[in-house]
């Protein structure tokens, strides 16, 4: 059994992390610039916001889910949280916390809604997180008045450039993340509950368990995972706006899929989906320090998707010849 652990690590998360570092060495070749200490710190911020959102779609994908929502409801988030932070009648350090929590409360409660409609009139959840795209992207802009916010306490804007070991600290909370995602899926009773209804949903339920209920708490943690990359979004750029986050769930489902999570459900892992979010980052980065413009690099993202679905497929049939 341990062989055949082994074998599948090999041709899951060490396939992936070989790609990763053929990209790097090939951009470092071609764009000098992108090995510079500068070029790295810039990746490493660049990725954290994908990663985190990317933590949370793990959990979905691993039930055979999608959620197309999660660029707008980030949108949501940062104009609540914007709206909260600049609030004059709230000491700064109150603002700050209030702007966290609820931008939390409102990545939470939208992925609460995404799973409730999913599971309580069995709709296909890309439907209804289509239908949660639109919602989360009209109320931002309602609530906004279609303006961008800015002008936070300088505390909470230096908290976003702020470094340890040259090291951003919002990609710190990336990994940590990350950790307590890998830590959930394989340690817990939820993680495995996860994977179990992801593989065979009828065989948990004539177990005695709802499956119902773990794909709510799933919804709902990917939208607790959009509302903290909110707040990391506006860390980074000091600004809130409704028009923020377009195109973000593609790169979340691509980071999550060329981690080597199945769109059928059932078998990923949170490493996966990290280095699937840094080959994103890395194939961006690089492809812009060559000079491709950034059409043709949404053109790479999308092919590398589909490229990723067609090995999965043959991932699969190896893995159930290994697992044979």
């Amino acid at each position: 059994m341990r062989a055949k652990n082994i074998a599948y690590f090999l041709l899951r998360e060490a396939g992936i992390g070989l790609a990763l570092v053929v990209l790097c060495i090939i951009f470092s070749i071609f764009a000098p610039r992108f090995a510079s200490v500068a070029n790295l710190t810039n990746i490493f911020t660049q990725i954290s916001i994908n990663t985190v959102i990317a933590v949370g779609m793990t959990f979905v994908i691993l039930l055979g889910g999608i959620d197309l929502s999660v660029g707008s409801v980030l949108a949501l988030c940062t104009v609540v949280a914007g709206l909260v932070i600049t609030n004059e009648a709230l000491p700064v350090p109150l603002a700050i916390v209030c702007a966290v929590l609820s931008s939390i409360a409102v990545g939470m409660a939208c992925g609460f809604f995404n799973g409730f409609v999913t599971e309580r009139w069995k709709i296909h959840s890309f439907i209804v997180t289509l239908g949660m795209l639109n919602i989360a992207r009209g109320a931002a802009l309602q609530i906004s008045g279609s303006r961008t916010i800015f002008s936070f306490p300088s505390a909470f804007n230096q908290f976003g450039t702020e470094t340890l070991f040259g090291m951003p600290y919002i990609f710190i909370i990336a990994v940590v993340l990350v950790l307590a995602g890998r830590f959930v899926l394989n340690r817990t009773v939820f993680g495995r509950m996860i994977f179990a209804i992801g593989n065979n949903e009828e065989a948990v339920r004539l177990s005695g368990h709802n499956p119902s209920l773990f794909k709510i708490a799933a919804f709902t943690l990917c939208g607790v995972t959009v509302g903290l990359a909110a707040i990391m979004y506006m860390l980074r750029l000091n600004i809130s706006s409704p028009i923020l986050g377009v195109g973000f769930e593609l790169n979340a489902i691509a980071a999550v899929v060329i981690g080597g999570t199945s769109m059928s459900g059932g078998k990923g892992s949170m490493v996966g989906t990290f280095l699937g979010a840094c080959i994103i980052g890395v194939l961006n980065n690089g492809l812009l320090l060559i000079g491709m413009g950034d059409f043709t690099r949404q053109m790479v993202t999308g092919a590398i998707i589909i490229l990723a679905v067609i090995i999965d497929t043959y991932r699969a049939k190896i893995s159930v010849q290994v697992a044979a």
